[in-house]
Protein backbone atom coordinates (compact mmCIF):
# COMPACT_ATOMS: atom_id res chain seq x y z
CA UNK A 1 0.00 0.00 0.00
CA UNK A 2 1.14 3.66 -0.66
CA UNK A 3 -1.25 5.62 1.93
CA UNK A 4 0.24 4.57 5.08
CA UNK A 5 -1.31 5.07 8.11
CA UNK A 6 1.46 3.82 10.90
CA UNK A 7 4.75 4.56 8.93
CA UNK A 8 3.44 7.94 7.62
CA UNK A 9 6.93 9.50 7.64
CA UNK A 10 7.36 7.68 4.19
CA UNK A 11 4.84 10.21 2.80
CA UNK A 12 5.58 12.69 4.91
CA UNK A 13 9.25 14.04 4.88
CA UNK A 14 10.34 15.28 8.18
CA UNK A 15 7.41 13.96 10.07
CA UNK A 16 9.77 13.63 13.16
CA UNK A 17 8.83 17.59 13.53
CA UNK A 18 6.80 18.94 15.37
CA UNK A 19 5.32 21.51 13.44
CA UNK A 20 5.13 19.21 10.87
CA UNK A 21 3.28 16.79 12.52
CA UNK A 22 0.59 19.63 13.88
CA UNK A 23 0.55 20.57 9.84
CA UNK A 24 -0.49 16.89 9.34
CA UNK A 25 -3.07 16.70 12.28
CA UNK A 26 -1.01 15.88 14.57
CA UNK A 27 -2.94 15.94 18.02
CA UNK A 28 -5.90 16.76 17.01
CA UNK A 29 -7.59 13.63 18.05
CA UNK A 30 -5.97 14.62 21.95
CA UNK A 31 -7.27 17.54 22.06
CA UNK A 32 -10.69 16.79 20.56
CA UNK A 33 -10.97 13.78 23.40
CA UNK A 34 -9.74 16.26 26.24
CA UNK A 35 -11.87 19.38 25.60
CA UNK A 36 -15.07 17.49 24.22
CA UNK A 37 -15.20 13.70 25.23
CA UNK A 38 -15.78 11.98 27.99
CA UNK A 39 -12.74 8.74 28.95
CA UNK A 40 -15.40 6.37 28.14
CA UNK A 41 -16.00 7.75 24.78
CA UNK A 42 -12.08 6.73 24.07
CA UNK A 43 -12.41 3.49 25.47
CA UNK A 44 -15.47 2.30 23.65
CA UNK A 45 -14.07 3.75 20.06
CA UNK A 46 -11.59 1.42 20.60
CA UNK A 47 -13.48 -1.25 21.98
CA UNK A 48 -15.92 -1.16 18.38
CA UNK A 49 -12.52 -0.87 16.43
CA UNK A 50 -11.38 -3.93 17.23
CA UNK A 51 -7.67 -3.25 17.64
CA UNK A 52 -5.89 -5.72 18.84
CA UNK A 53 -2.09 -5.78 20.37
CA UNK A 54 0.41 -5.87 18.47
CA UNK A 55 3.32 -6.63 20.35
CA UNK A 56 2.14 -10.57 20.03
CA UNK A 57 -0.48 -12.00 21.72
CA UNK A 58 -3.53 -10.34 20.05
CA UNK A 59 -5.37 -9.32 22.68
CA UNK A 60 -8.48 -6.90 22.21
CA UNK A 61 -6.96 -3.31 23.25
CA UNK A 62 -10.16 -1.58 24.48
CA UNK A 63 -10.99 -4.57 26.42
CA UNK A 64 -7.80 -4.79 28.32
CA UNK A 65 -8.57 -0.80 28.99
CA UNK A 66 -11.46 -1.83 30.46
CA UNK A 67 -10.23 -4.41 33.00
CA UNK A 68 -9.14 -1.36 35.08
CA UNK A 69 -11.23 -0.57 38.44
CA UNK A 70 -12.36 2.48 39.42
CA UNK A 71 -12.05 2.26 42.65
CA UNK A 72 -8.27 1.78 43.21
CA UNK A 73 -6.12 4.49 41.82
CA UNK A 74 -3.88 6.49 40.42
CA UNK A 75 -3.88 4.53 37.20
CA UNK A 76 -0.62 3.92 34.85
CA UNK A 77 -0.15 3.53 31.65
CA UNK A 78 2.95 2.16 29.81
CA UNK A 79 4.53 1.48 26.55
CA UNK A 80 6.35 -1.44 25.85
CA UNK A 81 8.91 -0.55 23.26
CA UNK A 82 11.76 -3.29 24.68
CA UNK A 83 11.43 -4.01 21.20
CA UNK A 84 14.19 -7.84 21.33
CA UNK A 85 12.28 -10.33 19.64
CA UNK A 86 14.77 -11.37 16.83
CA UNK A 87 13.54 -10.32 13.31
CA UNK A 88 11.33 -7.45 14.89
CA UNK A 89 12.64 -3.37 14.15
CA UNK A 90 9.02 -2.28 13.69
CA UNK A 91 8.75 -0.40 16.89
CA UNK A 92 12.29 1.25 16.28
CA UNK A 93 10.99 2.89 13.13
CA UNK A 94 8.03 4.20 14.58
CA UNK A 95 10.24 5.70 17.41
CA UNK A 96 12.48 7.17 15.16
CA UNK A 97 10.28 8.61 12.47
CA UNK A 98 7.28 9.00 13.23
CA UNK A 99 7.61 9.67 17.26
CA UNK A 100 4.56 11.94 17.91
CA UNK A 101 1.67 9.52 16.83
CA UNK A 102 2.70 6.89 19.02
CA UNK A 103 2.78 9.83 21.48
CA UNK A 104 -0.15 10.62 21.04
CA UNK A 105 -1.73 7.44 21.25
CA UNK A 106 0.13 6.78 24.35
CA UNK A 107 -1.56 10.32 26.04
CA UNK A 108 -4.94 8.92 24.24
CA UNK A 109 -4.70 6.08 26.46
CA UNK A 110 -3.78 7.69 28.88
CA UNK A 111 -6.92 9.65 29.18
CA UNK A 112 -9.25 6.99 28.51
CA UNK A 113 -7.93 5.32 31.77
CA UNK A 114 -7.65 8.48 33.56
CA UNK A 115 -4.02 7.94 34.23
CA UNK A 116 -2.06 11.10 35.54
CA UNK A 117 1.30 9.47 34.90
CA UNK A 118 2.78 7.17 32.19
CA UNK A 119 5.86 5.48 30.81
CA UNK A 120 7.63 4.68 27.88
CA UNK A 121 9.89 1.51 28.53
CA UNK A 122 12.79 1.00 26.58
CA UNK A 123 15.14 -1.87 25.64
CA UNK A 124 18.70 -0.65 26.86
CA UNK A 125 20.44 -0.93 23.74
CA UNK A 126 17.61 2.13 22.64
CA UNK A 127 19.51 4.90 24.53
CA UNK A 128 19.76 7.03 21.60
CA UNK A 129 15.86 6.80 21.29
CA UNK A 130 15.35 7.59 24.59
CA UNK A 131 17.05 10.35 24.25
CA UNK A 132 15.35 11.55 21.05
CA UNK A 133 11.99 11.10 23.04
CA UNK A 134 12.88 13.04 25.80
CA UNK A 135 13.90 16.12 23.90
CA UNK A 136 9.89 15.18 21.93
CA UNK A 137 8.16 15.32 25.71
CA UNK A 138 9.98 18.52 26.50
CA UNK A 139 8.73 19.62 23.25
CA UNK A 140 5.14 18.59 23.86
CA UNK A 141 5.42 20.16 27.17
CA UNK A 142 6.95 23.42 26.47
CA UNK A 143 3.82 23.54 24.04
CA UNK A 144 1.12 22.55 26.24
CA UNK A 145 0.11 19.42 24.81
CA UNK A 146 1.59 17.94 28.17
CA UNK A 147 1.57 18.76 32.27
CA UNK A 148 -1.21 20.68 34.50
CA UNK A 149 -4.40 21.48 33.61
CA UNK A 150 -3.90 20.51 29.89
CA UNK A 151 -5.91 22.84 27.21
CA UNK A 152 -7.57 24.85 30.59
CA UNK A 153 -9.29 21.10 32.10
CA UNK A 154 -8.95 19.11 35.30
CA UNK A 155 -6.79 16.41 33.20
CA UNK A 156 -3.01 16.59 33.58
CA UNK A 157 -0.30 14.47 32.27
CA UNK A 158 3.26 13.30 32.39
CA UNK A 159 5.42 11.42 30.38
CA UNK A 160 8.78 9.54 31.34
CA UNK A 161 11.45 7.28 29.63
CA UNK A 162 12.71 4.44 31.03
CA UNK A 163 15.80 2.38 29.74
CA UNK A 164 16.11 -1.09 30.37
CA UNK A 165 19.24 -3.13 30.55
CA UNK A 166 18.80 -4.90 27.42
CA UNK A 167 16.85 -7.75 28.36
CA UNK A 168 14.90 -9.69 26.47
CA UNK A 169 12.68 -11.22 29.53
CA UNK A 170 11.74 -7.29 30.01
CA UNK A 171 9.51 -7.44 26.94
CA UNK A 172 7.57 -10.25 28.89
CA UNK A 173 4.56 -6.96 30.97
CA UNK A 174 5.05 -8.40 34.97
CA UNK A 175 9.18 -8.24 34.48
CA UNK A 176 9.23 -4.90 32.58
CA UNK A 177 7.16 -3.33 35.83
CA UNK A 178 9.51 -5.30 38.38
CA UNK A 179 12.71 -3.56 35.83
CA UNK A 180 10.65 -0.33 36.03
CA UNK A 181 10.17 -0.46 39.53
CA UNK A 182 14.16 -0.72 40.12
CA UNK A 183 14.09 -4.72 40.59
CA UNK A 184 15.38 -7.48 38.88
CA UNK A 185 13.60 -8.10 35.45
CA UNK A 186 11.66 -11.68 36.40
CA UNK A 187 8.13 -12.52 35.63
CA UNK A 188 5.67 -12.25 38.67
CA UNK A 189 3.49 -14.74 39.56
CA UNK A 190 -0.41 -14.12 38.30
CA UNK A 191 -3.01 -13.62 39.35
CA UNK A 192 -3.19 -10.97 40.38
CA UNK A 193 -2.61 -8.83 36.80
CA UNK A 194 -1.12 -6.18 36.06
CA UNK A 195 -4.49 -4.56 35.65
CA UNK A 196 -5.65 -4.27 38.81
CA UNK A 197 -1.80 -4.53 40.25
CA UNK A 198 0.27 -3.12 38.39
CA UNK A 199 3.27 -0.73 38.75
CA UNK A 200 3.41 0.29 42.40
CA UNK A 201 0.54 -2.24 42.74
CA UNK A 202 -1.53 -0.13 40.95
CA UNK A 203 -3.61 -0.63 38.27
CA UNK A 204 -2.20 -0.46 35.20
CA UNK A 205 -2.47 -0.75 31.36
CA UNK A 206 0.77 -1.75 29.37
CA UNK A 207 0.57 -1.64 25.21
CA UNK A 208 3.15 -2.14 22.87
CA UNK A 209 4.60 1.10 20.65
CA UNK A 210 2.54 -0.15 17.72
CA UNK A 211 -0.53 -0.66 18.89
CA UNK A 212 -0.85 2.90 20.75
CA UNK A 213 0.43 4.02 16.96
CA UNK A 214 -3.26 3.15 15.49
CA UNK A 215 -4.94 5.29 18.57
CA UNK A 216 -4.80 8.74 16.99
CA UNK A 217 -6.37 7.20 14.02
CA UNK A 218 -8.72 5.50 15.39
CA UNK A 219 -10.15 8.58 17.58
CA UNK A 220 -9.80 11.20 14.65
CA UNK A 221 -11.52 8.55 12.01
CA UNK A 222 -13.81 6.56 14.36
CA UNK A 223 -14.26 2.27 14.15
CA UNK A 224 -15.89 1.89 11.26
CA UNK A 225 -13.22 3.73 9.55
CA UNK A 226 -10.87 1.09 10.65
CA UNK A 227 -12.52 -1.78 9.57
CA UNK A 228 -12.10 -1.18 6.28
CA UNK A 229 -8.61 -2.40 6.82
CA UNK A 230 -7.91 -5.94 7.49
CA UNK A 231 -9.94 -8.78 8.49
CA UNK A 232 -13.61 -8.65 10.24
CA UNK A 233 -11.42 -10.47 13.06
CA UNK A 234 -8.50 -9.11 12.96
CA UNK A 235 -9.00 -5.42 11.84
CA UNK A 236 -6.64 -2.41 10.80
CA UNK A 237 -2.87 -2.68 9.50
CA UNK A 238 0.68 -4.53 10.66
CA UNK A 239 3.70 -3.41 10.17
CA UNK A 240 5.19 -6.83 9.11
CA UNK A 241 9.13 -7.21 9.88
CA UNK A 242 10.91 -9.67 7.03
CA UNK A 243 13.73 -10.53 7.56
CA UNK A 244 16.46 -13.57 6.80
CA UNK A 245 16.93 -15.54 3.33
CA UNK A 246 14.90 -12.48 1.63
CA UNK A 247 15.74 -10.18 -1.12
CA UNK A 248 14.13 -7.45 -0.23
CA UNK A 249 14.00 -7.44 3.96
CA UNK A 250 12.47 -4.37 5.78
CA UNK A 251 9.33 -3.41 7.60
CA UNK A 252 6.19 -3.55 4.93
CA UNK A 253 2.82 -1.98 6.22
CA UNK A 254 -0.13 -4.31 4.89
CA UNK A 255 -3.96 -4.54 5.94
CA UNK A 256 -3.83 -7.82 8.05
CA UNK A 257 -4.74 -10.84 6.00
CA UNK A 258 -2.95 -9.92 3.51
CA UNK A 259 -0.92 -13.62 2.46
CA UNK A 260 2.54 -14.81 2.90
CA UNK A 261 2.95 -14.73 -0.37
CA UNK A 262 2.36 -11.07 -1.09
CA UNK A 263 4.81 -10.68 1.35
CA UNK A 264 7.59 -12.85 0.57
CA UNK A 265 7.64 -12.95 -2.95
CA UNK A 266 5.44 -9.72 -4.05
CA UNK A 267 6.92 -6.94 -1.90
CA UNK A 268 10.45 -9.20 -0.65
CA UNK A 269 11.30 -10.36 -3.99
CA UNK A 270 11.71 -13.52 -2.69
CA UNK A 271 14.89 -15.86 -2.14
CA UNK A 272 18.22 -15.09 -2.87
CA UNK A 273 18.62 -16.49 -6.80
CA UNK A 274 19.68 -20.05 -6.45
CA UNK A 275 17.19 -21.09 -3.81
CA UNK A 276 14.41 -21.85 -3.12
CA UNK A 277 11.85 -21.25 0.07
CA UNK A 278 11.99 -23.87 3.04
CA UNK A 279 10.49 -22.44 6.01
CA UNK A 280 8.81 -19.63 7.84
CA UNK A 281 9.12 -18.21 11.25
CA UNK A 282 6.16 -15.88 11.65
CA UNK A 283 6.74 -14.51 14.94
CA UNK A 284 10.71 -14.40 15.13
CA UNK A 285 12.67 -16.95 16.92
CA UNK A 286 9.46 -17.55 19.03
CA UNK A 287 7.84 -19.33 16.13
CA UNK A 288 7.45 -23.10 15.19
CA UNK A 289 8.76 -23.45 11.77
CA UNK A 290 6.46 -23.75 8.98
CA UNK A 291 7.04 -25.80 6.08
CA UNK A 292 6.75 -22.92 3.07
CA UNK A 293 4.28 -25.23 1.06
CA UNK A 294 1.43 -23.85 -1.34
CA UNK A 295 -0.93 -24.11 1.93
CA UNK A 296 1.67 -21.66 4.00
CA UNK A 297 2.34 -19.53 1.28
CA UNK A 298 -1.85 -19.05 0.78
CA UNK A 299 -2.34 -18.10 4.33
CA UNK A 300 -3.75 -15.05 5.13
CA UNK A 301 -1.77 -13.23 7.61
CA UNK A 302 -4.10 -12.48 10.47
CA UNK A 303 -4.95 -13.48 13.72
CA UNK A 304 -7.46 -16.15 13.28
CA UNK A 305 -5.87 -17.56 10.20
CA UNK A 306 -2.01 -18.35 11.37
CA UNK A 307 -2.99 -20.49 14.38
CA UNK A 308 -6.56 -22.09 12.53
CA UNK A 309 -4.35 -23.13 9.22
CA UNK A 310 -0.53 -23.18 10.57
CA UNK A 311 -1.20 -23.96 14.05
CA UNK A 312 1.03 -21.13 14.91
CA UNK A 313 0.55 -17.34 16.18
CA UNK A 314 1.38 -14.46 14.09
CA UNK A 315 2.57 -12.85 17.21
CA UNK A 316 4.71 -9.29 16.22
CA UNK A 317 4.73 -10.56 12.62
CA UNK A 318 8.58 -10.96 12.30
CA UNK A 319 8.64 -13.06 9.40
CA UNK A 320 11.89 -14.88 8.97
CA UNK A 321 12.60 -16.41 5.81
CA UNK A 322 14.37 -19.95 5.87
CA UNK A 323 15.88 -21.08 2.29
CA UNK A 324 17.34 -24.31 1.25
CA UNK A 325 20.78 -23.38 2.09
CA UNK A 326 20.06 -23.82 5.73
CA UNK A 327 20.11 -26.95 8.04
CA UNK A 328 17.13 -26.68 10.82
CA UNK A 329 19.59 -28.17 13.28
CA UNK A 330 22.35 -24.91 12.65
CA UNK A 331 18.97 -22.85 12.92
CA UNK A 332 17.78 -24.64 16.32
CA UNK A 333 21.21 -24.25 17.77
CA UNK A 334 20.91 -20.34 17.38
CA UNK A 335 17.65 -20.52 18.76
CA UNK A 336 18.36 -22.24 21.95
CA UNK A 337 21.25 -20.31 22.85
CA UNK A 338 19.35 -17.35 22.26
CA UNK A 339 16.91 -18.35 24.76
CA UNK A 340 19.49 -20.07 27.12
CA UNK A 341 21.08 -16.28 27.38
CA UNK A 342 18.30 -14.54 28.18
CA UNK A 343 16.40 -16.52 30.81
CA UNK A 344 15.99 -15.21 33.40
CA UNK A 345 16.33 -18.32 35.77
CA UNK A 346 13.72 -17.87 38.08
CA UNK A 347 12.03 -21.06 37.17
CA UNK A 348 13.84 -24.67 36.81
CA UNK A 349 11.92 -26.16 33.61
CA UNK A 350 13.17 -22.34 31.41
CA UNK A 351 16.63 -22.15 33.53
CA UNK A 352 17.82 -25.72 32.98
CA UNK A 353 16.23 -26.63 29.96
CA UNK A 354 16.78 -23.94 27.60
CA UNK A 355 21.20 -24.85 28.93
CA UNK A 356 20.19 -28.50 27.85
CA UNK A 357 18.74 -27.79 24.40
CA UNK A 358 21.66 -25.79 23.77
CA UNK A 359 24.43 -28.42 25.20
CA UNK A 360 22.39 -30.73 23.06
CA UNK A 361 21.90 -28.91 19.73
CA UNK A 362 25.78 -28.24 20.26
CA UNK A 363 27.15 -31.63 20.24
CA UNK A 364 24.70 -32.34 17.21
CA UNK A 365 25.58 -29.61 15.51
CA UNK A 366 30.12 -30.18 15.80
CA UNK A 367 29.32 -33.89 14.59
CA UNK A 368 29.49 -35.21 18.46
CA UNK A 369 26.03 -36.81 18.84
CA UNK A 370 23.93 -39.78 17.71
CA UNK A 371 20.30 -40.34 17.05
CA UNK A 372 19.81 -41.22 21.20
CA UNK A 373 20.47 -37.29 21.38
CA UNK A 374 18.06 -35.82 19.35
CA UNK A 375 15.40 -38.25 21.15
CA UNK A 376 17.03 -36.87 24.26
CA UNK A 377 16.33 -32.99 23.03
CA UNK A 378 12.95 -33.42 22.48
CA UNK A 379 12.02 -35.28 25.53
CA UNK A 380 13.93 -31.53 26.91
CA UNK A 381 11.17 -30.07 25.53
CA UNK A 382 8.41 -31.86 26.38
CA UNK A 383 10.01 -31.47 30.02
CA UNK A 384 9.40 -27.33 29.76
CA UNK A 385 6.63 -27.13 28.04
CA UNK A 386 3.62 -25.82 30.11
CA UNK A 387 5.81 -25.70 33.03
CA UNK A 388 7.18 -22.29 32.64
CA UNK A 389 6.71 -19.06 35.02
CA UNK A 390 6.28 -17.14 31.71
CA UNK A 391 5.98 -17.36 27.63
CA UNK A 392 9.99 -17.61 27.09
CA UNK A 393 9.96 -21.67 27.91
CA UNK A 394 7.31 -22.09 25.79
CA UNK A 395 9.33 -19.65 23.25
CA UNK A 396 12.27 -21.50 24.01
CA UNK A 397 10.71 -24.75 22.41
CA UNK A 398 8.72 -24.03 19.81
CA UNK A 399 11.09 -24.05 17.01
CA UNK A 400 13.38 -26.85 18.17
CA UNK A 401 9.81 -29.30 18.20
CA UNK A 402 9.05 -28.40 14.95
CA UNK A 403 12.06 -28.64 13.53
CA UNK A 404 12.69 -32.72 14.75
CA UNK A 405 8.64 -32.98 13.83
CA UNK A 406 9.64 -31.67 10.10
CA UNK A 407 12.86 -31.56 9.40
CA UNK A 408 14.35 -35.11 11.14
CA UNK A 409 16.68 -35.55 7.68
CA UNK A 410 18.24 -32.39 8.29
CA UNK A 411 19.42 -33.77 11.80
CA UNK A 412 20.17 -37.07 10.46
CA UNK A 413 22.19 -35.45 7.46
CA UNK A 414 24.51 -34.34 10.60
CA UNK A 415 24.69 -37.63 12.42
CA UNK A 416 24.95 -39.57 9.35
CA UNK A 417 28.41 -36.83 7.95
CA UNK A 418 29.79 -38.19 11.69
CA UNK A 419 29.02 -41.83 11.11
CA UNK A 420 30.93 -41.10 7.20
CA UNK A 421 34.00 -39.58 9.36
CA UNK A 422 34.14 -42.15 12.02
CA UNK A 423 34.04 -44.90 9.63
CA UNK A 424 37.37 -43.16 7.34
CA UNK A 425 40.48 -44.69 8.02
CA UNK A 426 43.02 -42.48 9.71
CA UNK A 427 45.89 -41.47 7.61
CA UNK A 428 48.78 -42.21 7.94
CA UNK A 429 51.71 -40.09 8.58
CA UNK A 430 55.45 -41.60 7.74
CA UNK A 431 58.49 -39.65 8.83
CA UNK A 432 60.47 -38.08 6.03
CA UNK A 433 63.76 -39.14 5.50
CA UNK A 434 66.28 -36.63 6.40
Amino acid sequence: MTDYLLLRHRNIEHLDQLDVYLQNGGFSAFKSAITNMQPSDILKVVKESGLRGRGGAGFPTGVKWGFLPNNLWPHYVVANADESEPGTFKDREILEKNPFQFIEGLMLASFAVQAKTAYVYLRGEFWQIANILQNKLAELEQAGFLGDHLFGTEYSLNIYTHLGAGAYICGEETALLESLEGKLGQPRLRPPFPAVAGLYSRPTVINNVETLTNVPLIVQHGAQWFYGFGTEKSPGVKIFSLSGCINNPGNYELPLGTPFRELIFGLGGGVPKGHKIKAIMPAGASSSLVVADKKALDTPMDYESCMQILGTPLGSASVIVIDDSINMANLVNKTTHFFKHESCGKCTPCREGTYWMAKITDRIVRGAATDDDVNLLQAVTSQIEGKCLCALGEFSIMAVQSAILKYRPDFDKLLAERISELETPALKFEQPVV
